[in-house]
């Protein structure tokens, strides 16, 4: 018997590095093959690019019914590289947009919470996927949120029926403290969500995104020249070309979708939390519902080679 295709929720800040996109692209070429069934794509970047840029992707794949929704009040943030969701989404020729979009009016876009509760209210019990490779904004109003017309439970109820799984790039384990963006933009949602969210949560933290990167080499020799690609064109866009980049946001798709043989070790049970200046820290107990991700250097080379294999877009399927 064929297995179901893994129910996905996707939540990112996307705009804010280059990886968010190329972990998209992946969940893409997971829904080609049949792997995952990308219910919704949530953006908690407060910026008017961010769910537009999700829109033209949704449409350039060839899924423009995927739903979105957008942050409300989020966090930003403003840096040297280029934000590419912009230049993506006004990227013209001859005065006119290259790339399709599907929503009509993005003034209508549903808040990210009401997505939520309208996706799993629909769903079976234990069947959806949270990836969340971005600020914890979205997550955290989730769980607080009351009953509404899509069910009659409250946040952390709905989650705790729901979801299976919350697989979520985040904070930084080494023994020399280093705080991480995720945490660091939204510190009291990242801390509210480790504490109260009511099921299991694995983590990508910093230092395993940052072992491997994935090569300029891959977006210059693996897509076509033509047509333009968006993925391509915000990889460019994103900072001077060639470089490559660590691949944080995709190792949390990698092990949702695929779990963590040949790629992963994982830590034992335990709990995370956030202290008051945004560090996290990891609590070993055998009741804990978190455990986080770690990678030797083999490891780093089966995963660098299978994004490369996955986003590269003549491969069928492996």
């Amino acid at each position: 018997m064929k297995d179901l295709p893994l129910k996905v929720i996707f939540e990112t800040d996307m705009g804010n590095d280059i990886d968010d996109a190329l972990a998209l692209d992946m969940l893409y070429k997971y829904a080609d093959r049949g792997k995952i069934e990308l219910l919704g794509i949530s953006t908690n970047k407060n910026s008017p690019y961010s769910v537009q840029f999700l829109d033209l992707m949704n449409t350039w794949y060839g899924y423009p019914r995927i739903p979105l929704g957008n942050v409300i009040g989020g966090a930003d943030s403003e840096g040297d590289a280029k934000n590419y969701t912009q230049v993506v989404s006004e990227y013209a020729v001859d005065g006119k947009p290259v790339f399709k979009r599907s929503v009509e009016n993005y003034a209508k876009v549903p808040g990210s919470v009401e997505l939520y509760r309208k996706i799993l209210s629909e769903q079976p019990d234990s069947s959806v996927t949270i990836i969340s490779v971005g600020f914890s904004t979205n997550l955290d109003r989730l769980l607080a949120s009351p009953p509404d017309k899509y069910s009659t439970l409250n946040g952390r109820e709905l989650v705790a029926r729901k979801v299976k799984l919350l697989s979520i790039m985040a904070g930084n384990f080494r023994k020399e403290k280093q705080v991480e963006y995720n945490v660091v933009k939204d510190p009291a949602a990242a801390r509210e969500v480790f504490a109260s969210w009511p099921g299991k949560i694995i983590v990508s933290p910093f230092e395993v995104g940052e072992q491997v990167l994935y090569p300029a080499s891959s977006i210059e020799n693996d897509f076509p020249a033509e047509p333009p690609h968006p993925l391509v064109l915000a990889y460019e866009s994103y900072l001077e070309m060639p470089y490559d980049r660590p691949t944080w946001d995709l190792t949390s798709v990698l092990y949702a979708v695929e779990g963590s043989e040949g790629y992963f070790d994982l830590s034992p049970p335990g709990t995370v939390s956030v202290d008051e200046n945004s560090f996290t820290h990891f609590r070993e107990d055998p009741d804990g519902k978190h455990r986080y991700l770690l990678m030797n250097s083999r490891q780093a080379v089966a995963v660098k080679d299978r994004f490369i294999e996955l986003i590269n877009p003549r491969n069928l399927e492996k």
